[in-house]
């Protein structure tokens, strides 16, 4: 019998170098164990950020408040109206978020803004679980757990750690698991992965889009294009129809401003330099090396959002904005690895991500947990002022005190709510000329007409000031 003719197909690549070790032996414990230790290290840090900054009254009502005040009306089993919007404003009309749902049952049993921020740390620490274990596979224990400690401390999960709480917390994990899986030639789990990101910002759909491309072009033709159907169709139902219906002007409001701005496209999608800034910050943490992973290209449709938009806040590194961004370039940072064969390279490219990931952490916000438990000089007072605003009252508060109170109150944004027509029995303001906590440009110009809309002062503490409608 004549031998078999070898076949002439190329064997596929593996998408990693290191063997995969049998289950249960020491390298397996490690590549499970070390990366939930690090995960828990990150939350606890995290979560102190998150936590202290509002007892400290370092928080905002834009956009804690606003959050806050979403989950609270899904715990009461109401639509996500937000006063601080506006009065009877459904979030819905600004931003698709019904994931933001599932907080309403922890929310019920801890009506706390401090619910949120939880777990808003406990989401973003559980992607370094993803990130960290496939590092290690692709890598060594050590050298993917140095990976782990770097993308916690990457300076897109700090912004978004720093400021307030944001929905975008479970784009994070839900990526990071994404991406794995993805890595790892999973192609099911990796979509299983994706799909809920529909639900999380009206964004997403276009990375989940990007998911099923890259499914669709590694092979597996018929889950890719299912995928990739199903994030143009949900991001367009959605864009187009739901946040439309929602919306008081009837239109997907960041769409209709984007559209309306012209210029070259070239242009506005890579200047000013600022844009071509965040880019180099992306990549500087990986050493660069994301570039030679296939994986980074699902970073194009949040960038490409982000750089098209006439909103200069969505260019540059501040804010919650590059959260979705740092699993991307990571497991892409993790996957170029394990197809390097130069084991010195590799060993360099991990200290150089370290090294870079501890030299901007003075620049970042978990710097300020040396500082965490400092008190406030006006903690006391606010609390002794807020103190006389009954429980389900209507306030006006501004942005620095507004999550203060909307666990139990109904708070409207100051100064906006003096031209609103919506005028709440009571206002709560900081007057820094008068020894207050600082606030913002806008707040201290208003502060001198309020006695002007009928409001009189009931009570005042280290320049923490409550007014009352004077006909009360």
């Amino acid at each position: 019998m004549p031998s078999p003719v070898p076949s002439l197909a190329r064997p596929r690549p593996r998408p990693f170098a290191t063997p995969v070790p049998p289950p249960g032996d020491d390298a397996s414990r490690r590549r499970t164990g070390r990366p939930r230790l690090l995960a828990a290290l990150f939350f606890a840090a995290y979560a102190t950020l998150s936590v202290s900054k509002h007892l400290r009254l370092r928080s905002t009502g834009y956009d804690l408040g606003i959050f806050e005040q979403a989950v609270r009306a899904y715990a009461e089993l109401r639509v996500p109206v937000s006063e601080l919007k506006g009065a009877g404003y459904n979030l819905l009309g600004d931003h698709f978020h019904p994931i933001l749902a599932t907080l309403a049952p922890f929310y019920r049993l801890f009506p706390t803004p401090l619910t949120l921020l939880t777990a808003q740390a406990a989401l973003i620490a559980l992607s370094v679980i993803p990130v960290t274990r496939l590092a290690i596979r692709t890598t060594t224990p050590r050298l993917g757990t140095a990976i782990g400690i770097a993308y916690g401390l990457s300076w897109g999960l700090q912004s978004a750690v720093g400021f307030d709480f944001h929905e975008i917390a479970f784009a994070v994990p839900l990526l990071a698991f994404c991406l794995e899986n993805l890595a790892l030639r999973r192609w099911r789990a990796a979509a299983a992965w994706a799909l809920p990101l529909v639900l999380v910002k009206e964004d997403l759909p276009l990375t989940v889009a990007a998911v099923g491309l890259y499914i669709l072009l590694s092979g597996r033709r018929r889950l890719g294009t299912a995928v990739l159907a199903y994030g143009i169709l949900s991001g367009l139902l959605i864009v187009l129809v739901v946040i439309p219906a929602f919306n008081p002007d009837g239109h997907y409001a960041y769409l209709h401003s984007a559209s309306e701005a012209a210029g070259n496209p070239l242009t506005r999608l890579f200047l000013p330099p600022q844009k071509l800034g965040t880019l180099v910050a992306l990549l500087a943490p990986t050493a660069f090396l994301a570039l030679r992973s296939p994986l980074v290209l699902l970073a194009l449709p949040t960038l490409a959002w982000r750089f098209w938009s006439t909103t200069p806040a969505y260019w540059g590194l501040e804010y919650h904005y590059s959260a979705v961004l740092m699993p991307v370039v990571f497991v892409a940072f993790a996957q170029a690895l394990g197809r390097l064969h130069r084991r010195r390279l590799v060993g360099l490219a991990v200290a150089v991500s370290v090294t870079v990931s501890l030299l901007a952490l003075p620049f970042l916000p978990l710097r300020e947990l040396t500082a965490a438990w400092r008190p406030s000089p006006w903690v006391g007072a606010a609390r002794e002022v807020m103190s006389v605003v009954p429980d389900g009252a209507h306030v006006g508060a501004a942005n620095f005190l507004a999550p203060q109170l909307t666990a139990r109150a109904h708070v409207y944004q100051f100064p906006e709510v003096l031209d609103s027509g919506t005028k709440p029995e009571w206002l709560l303001i900081s007057d820094p000329a008068r020894g207050g906590l600082p606030d913002f440009p806008w707040e201290r110009s208003r502060v001198p007409e309020i006695p002007a809309h009928g409001y009189r002062l009931v009570v005042e503490r280290s320049g923490i000031q409550l007014y009352r409608l004077a006909d009360r």
